[in-house]
């Protein structure tokens, strides 16, 4: 078994991010992760058992906690049953996020026995035709349902993520509605935005404005949260949520954003800051077939910069605003 105790001074890292393939069973419109359109499973494109079990290991001594698994689509992994078994061992805190559709029975039960397990399903719709519009495949809608249905049988209370756009925003009260009935825990609302794929969304009109965003976010935050039954959360900076809603009797808090406490994993085994690092070379920090976790973590400049500069390097509004500390400019 893994210890996760850590044995350093200095910021802990606290979650891994593991982008496990370098593609998808889904050509979903507004992916950030995937620009090419058409693309599918990469010859190659997943991340290496060993590697994916050294850089826990070299993490352990670093804080670790918890670790996501994403993609592309996560299940598409071969050696995906053997990940999720090191990590039940090593009792790290397990999130996932993944389009549902691959979900089985047996894999569900295996998430289940894992330590305090999240798995996000992405449902862009309340019926077929308009979730298939956003993903692009037949057929996804009652796979994800399926999906869905199995983590729940297998004791799961699993998460929503809705990613708004101009042709879903008419849905979002029922995807509520929805999510309680077929026994989700929460619905996480994403905002669409113009960046690899989104950008020809922007380009043709199809995501939202920021203006209709801030209208939009206050409606949620406002009117449709606080008369839920189940738990929103609202993709916006802090600074544009009511403070009842954080801080009042039955607030939900304000949590710090955890971008000193986080680093990702490529599916070739570069370390990166996130999943754009595939599309942003300056946001690739090494590789962990020939770079120690511990140097990247403590010695790259970037994230140096990254812990040292937020929150007293931001410029703008977001300088003087009083919530500049929780969510770091986000």
């Amino acid at each position: 078994m893994i210890s996760t105790d850590p044995q350093h001074s200095g910021s802990p890292l606290n979650l891994i991010y593991f982008y496990l393939t370098e593609g998808c069973n889904l050509r979903c419109r507004h992916c950030w992760v995937m620009p090419e359109e058409g693309s599918t499973q990469k010859a190659g494109g997943f991340l290496d058992l060993g590697i994916f079990e050294s850089i826990l290991q070299q993490a352990q001594a670093l804080g670790l906690t918890g670790i996501k698994l994403t993609g592309g689509e996560p299940f598409l992994h071969p050696q995906i049953q053997e990940m999720l078994k090191i990590i039940r061992q090593a009792q790290y805190r397990l999130i996932v996020e993944t389009n549902g559709v691959l979900l089985t029975p047996e894999l569900a039960e295996l998430l289940a026995t894992c330590n305090n397990s999240l798995v996000s399903v992405s449902l862009d719709g309340v019926e077929g035709s308009t979730h298939e519009w956003v993903r692009r495949v037949p057929g996804c809608f009652q796979a994800a349902l399926n999906g869905i249905k199995y983590l729940v049988e297998a004791g799961l209370t699993p998460q929503i993520i809705f990613s708004i756009m101009k042709r879903n925003q008419d849905q979002i009260e029922p995807i509520v509605r929805l999510a309680k009935k077929i026994g989700a825990g929460s619905v996480k609302f994403n905002f669409v935005q113009p960046s690899p794929r989104g950008d020809l969304m922007a380009e043709k009109g199809e995501i939202l404005t920021v203006p209709e965003l801030v209208k939009l976010g206050r409606w949620l935050e406002h009117e449709l949260a606080p008369s839920s039954d189940i738990q929103l959360i609202i993709t916006h900076p802090p600074a544009f949520r009511p403070l009842k809603r954080m801080f009042g009797p039955d607030g939900d808090g304000c949590s710090v954003c955890g971008i000193k406490g986080i680093l990702g994993v490529l599916a070739d085994g570069s370390y990166a800051l996130c999943g754009i690092g595939e599309h942003i070379p300056e946001l690739v920090f090494g590789h962990a077939g020939r770079d120690k976790l511990e140097e990247v973590w403590h010695d790259h400049p970037l994230l140096q910069d990254i812990r040292e500069g937020l929150p007293k390097k931001l410029s703008g509004i977001c300088r003087d605003c009083f919530m500049r500390h929780r969510c770091l400019g986000y």
